[in-house]
C-alpha cells in the first residue's frame, strides 16, 4: 500500500490546530499560559486531568496517562489507522496528499468507509425527501409545524417503499454490499440484501464531531409492520448506548451556556421543536434509555468539574414517563451538575406543547423545571395516602432512602424539611429515619467492597515511574526541572544557540538527565512537533515524566514571560556548567607545571570561561 509522504503528513501536523480536534469531544478551558484542560475522553473522571498544548501539538492527562499527537488522538478515540487519521485532516484542510512512488491514495478501508457509505445514505435520503412518493413524509413534518428548512437544518431525509432504491444508489457510488452490510444500511434476507430502511422518514444520527454514523426511521405507512421507530443496528461506529441525538449541534451552546445547561428530550420531533423554539441545548438518546455512557460523553462536552451546570430531563406525564425519570434519578451521582425534570402541562412533549402554545411555551418549560431528587421523592409519595398515619410512615421510610442518597450534606437538611411538609410529619422524625436508610445504604455498600479491599495487592512490576510529583525539592532539581519545561515548551521560541550550550552539559537527577538527552538528540529545534519527538525518544521509566513537563503549565504571566523565564534559565544552566568546568579546572591545574604547555592551556581556557561567565551574566 503506497503510504503518504512524510514532508506532507509533517504539513497537515503543522496546518491543524489540535485544540480544534480535541474541542469537538471535550470542552477545554484555559489552564495556564499555553494549556488548556478538561474531562479526560479515555477515563472516566470528574475533575479535568486532560491537557492540551496547542502551540506543541501535543495532548497528555496527568490522570492515566494518555498522550500524544493530533493523529495519536485520533487514532485512540475513533479507532482509524494513521493513514486514515491523516487522511481526515488533509480532507479538513482541503490538502492534497501526495504518496511515495507516485502511488495513488490508497483505497480507503474500514470506519472510514463506514462513515462515507452514511454520508452518502444521508445524501440519498434527503434528495429523496423532494420527490412526489415523500408527500406523506412532507405532511407528516409539516402537521408537526417543520417547514422544509427545518428538515434540511437537522438532515432530514425520506427512505422510499422500493427495497433496493438505496442499495443501487451507493452501489453505483463503488459501495459494496458488505460495506453497507456492515454499516447497517442494509439487511440480509433469503433472497439477498435489501434496504433497511423503507417507506419511512429518516433521521440522520451523527457523533459528537458531524459525521453521519446511523439513522432513526420512523413508519409512515398503515401497512408497514415494522415499528414505530427503526434505528441503525450496532456498528462499529453507531454504539447506541453512546449516542446522543442532536449533540453535535448542541454541543457549541452547551459549552458556552452559562449556567451550561443539557436539555434531555425523548425523541429527534421533541429536539427539533426545542432547537426550533430556542432550546438549542437539546438532545436526545436513540431508542435506548439514558445511561452511564450518555453521561460520560456529555459530561465531557459540559465540561462539568464545578456544580454550576444544569441537566434538565423532560418526560411524558405517564407511567413510562415516570419511569424514565426514575431510571435517570439513579445516575444522578454520575454528575457533577445539578440535575432537574421538566413536565409539561397535560403530559405533552416539546413537540406538542410547541404546536399547540407556542415557541414561548416550550422554552417556559425551563422555568418549570424542579430539582431531580423533589420529583424522585413526589413520585414515591404518589402511592401512599398521606391523610392516615399508615400512610403517612409507609411514605416516609419509601422516601427516606431517597434523601438518604443526597451526599451533599448542605442539601440533605433542605430535602429533610421538604418531605418533612409533604407528609405533614414532624422534622425530627423524618430526620432520624433518614439517617437510618443511610446508615444501612452505607452498610450495604461496605459489604459489597468487602472482598475487593480484602484481596491481596499485586506486587509493582519493573521501576516505579518517576512523576513531577516524585522529583526531590531541591534548588539543583527545580532549575533542572524547569530548564527541561521551558525548553520542550518554548524552546523554539529562544536563541537556538543559547538553547543547545544549555543543553551541552549533564543534569543532576537521573530522569531529568535522560529528557535532556533526548533534546540535545533533536538537530532541529524549531520546526513543528520537535518537542514530541524528543518525548517519544526519551528512554522508560522516564518517558512520563516528560509528558508530565511538556504539558505542565509553565509558571509565567503570558506567553513572552515564559519565553524570557526559558531563556533565563538557559543563561542558568550554562553558568552551572561553566563553574562545574572553572572548578574542574581549577583542581587540574594545581597538578600540571605551570610553565608546561598543557599549564599554560588550562590558564587560557579558565580566562575564557571568565570570559563567557561575564558574557552570560550581562545578557
Amino acid at each position: 500500500m503506497p503510504r503518504i509522504r512524510q514532508a506532507d503528513v509533517d504539513e497537515v501536523k503543522s496546518r491543524t490546530n489540535i485544540a480544534d480536534i480535541v474541542g469537538e469531544r471535550v470542552a477545554l478551558k484555559s489552564a495556564g499560559v499555553g494549556s488548556l484542560k478538561g474531562l479526560c475522553p479515555f477515563h472516566d473522571e470528574k475533575s479535568p486531568s486532560f491537557h492540551v498544548r496547542p502551540q506543541v501539538g501535543f495532548y497528555h492527562c496527568f490522570g492515566c496517562g494518555e498522550s500524544g499527537d493530533v493523529y495519536s488522538f485520533l487514532r485512540a478515540i475513533d479507532h482509524v489507522s494513521f493513514t486514515e487519521a491523516v487522511e481526515r485532516l488533509a480532507g479538513r484542510l482541503g490538502y492534497t496528499l501526495h504518496y511515495e512512488d507516485g502511488g495513488a491514495a490508497p483505497e480507503t478501508s474500514g470506519r472510514s468507509r463506514l462513515y462515507a457509505a452514511n454520508t452518502a445514505a444521508a445524501e440519498f435520503f434527503r434528495g429523496q425527501l423532494l420527490s412526489t412518493e415523500a408527500e406523506t413524509g412532507r405532511r407528516f413534518l409539516g402537521e408537526r409545524g417543520f417547514d422544509a428548512g427545518a428538515a434540511a437544518h437537522f438532515g432530514v431525509g425520506y427512505a422510499p417503499r422500493g427495497w433496493e432504491g438505496m442499495l443501487k444508489a451507493l452501489s453505483a457510488q463503488g459501495f459494496t454490499r458488505d460495506e453497507l452490510l456492515a454499516a447497517g444500511l442494509v439487511s440480509q434476507g433469503q433472497r439477498g440484501v435489501y434496504d433497511r430502511f423503507r417507506g419511512r422518514l429518516v433521521w440522520p444520527i451523527r457523533d459528537v464531531t458531524g459525521q453521519t454514523i446511523g439513522f432513526g426511521a420512523r413508519k409512515l405507512y398503515d401497512d408497514d409492520q415494522g415499528p414505530k421507530y427503526l434505528n441503525t443496528p450496532e456498528t462499529i461506529i453507531y454504539k447506541k448506548n453512546q449516542v446522543l441525538y442532536g449533540l453535535d449541534l448542541a454541543k457549541r451552546d452547551i459549552s458556552r451556556g452559562d449556567p451550561r445547561r443539557v436539555v434531555v428530550v425523548e425523541g429527534y420531533t421533541d429536539v427539533m421543536a426545542c432547537h426550533l423554539a430556542g432550546v438549542t441545548t437539546a438532545i436526545a438518546t436513540c431508542g435506548t434509555a439514558f445511561g452511564a455512557e450518555h453521561i460520560k460523553g456529555l459530561r465531557r462536552v459540559m465540561g462539568d468539574d464545578s456544580s454550576s451546570g444544569e441537566i434538565v430531563f423532560t418526560f411524558d406525564g405517564d407511567e413510562a414517563g415516570q419511569k424514565a425519570a426514575l431510571r435517570a434519578f439513579s445516575e444522578d451521582d454520575r454528575f457533577n451538575a445539578q440535575t432537574f425534570v421538566a413536565v409539561a402541562p397535560n403530559g405533552m412533549d416539546p413537540c406538542d406543547l410547541r404546536l399547540q402554545r407556542g415557541d414561548a411555551a416550550v422554552r417556559g418549560l425551563m422555568d418549570a423545571k424542579v430539582p431531580m431528587f423533589e420529583f424522585a421523592i413526589d413520585r414515591k409519595l404518589a402511592g401512599y395516602d398521606l391523610a392516615t398515619v399508615e400512610g403517612q410512615v409507609g411514605a416516609l421510610r419509601a422516601a427516606a432512602p431517597i434523601v438518604a442518597e443526597i451526599r451533599d450534606r448542605l442539601l440533605r437538611p433542605g430535602y429533610e424539611r421538604v418531605l418533612a411538609r409533604r407528609l405533614g410529619m414532624d422534622p425530627t422524625e423524618v430526620h432520624a429515619e433518614v439517617e437510618r436508610a443511610a446508615r444501612g445504604a452505607g452498610a450495604a455498600r461496605s459489604k459489597q467492597e468487602q472482598p475487593a479491599q480484602t484481596q491481596p495487592e499485586a506486587p509493582s512490576a519493573g521501576i516505579p515511574a518517576v512523576t513531577l510529583a516524585s522529583l526531590p525539592r531541591t534548588a539543583d532539581v527545580a532549575a533542572e526541572r524547569g530548564m527541561i519545561m521551558g525548553a520542550l515548551q518554548y524552546g523554539h521560541q529562544v536563541d537556538q544557540a543559547m538553547l543547545s550550550r544549555a543543553v551541552e552539559a549533564p543534569f543532576r537527577h537521573p530522569a531529568l538527565e535522560a529528557i535532556r538527552q533526548a533534546i540535545a538528540a533533536v538537530p532541529d529545534r524549531t520546526r513543528v512537533g520537535w518537542a514530541m519527538d524528543a518525548v517519544g525518544a526519551v528512554r522508560e521509566p522516564y518517558r512520563s515524566l516528560a509528558g508530565e513537563l511538556l504539558m505542565s503549565p509553565f509558571p509565567a504571566r503570558d506567553e513572552a514571560g515564559a519565553v524570557a523565564s526559558t531563556a533565563d534559565l538557559s543563561r542558568r544552566m550554562i553558568m552551572r556548567g561553566l563553574e562545574r568546568e572553572k572548578q574542574e579546572l581549577l583542581g587540574a591545574i594545581q597538578r600540571v607545571p605551570a610553565d608546561s604547555d598543557g599549564g599554560r592551556a588550562l590558564r587560557m581556557r579558565l580566562r575564557d570561561i571568565d570570559v563567557e561567565r561575564q558574557r552570560f551574566a550581562e545578557s
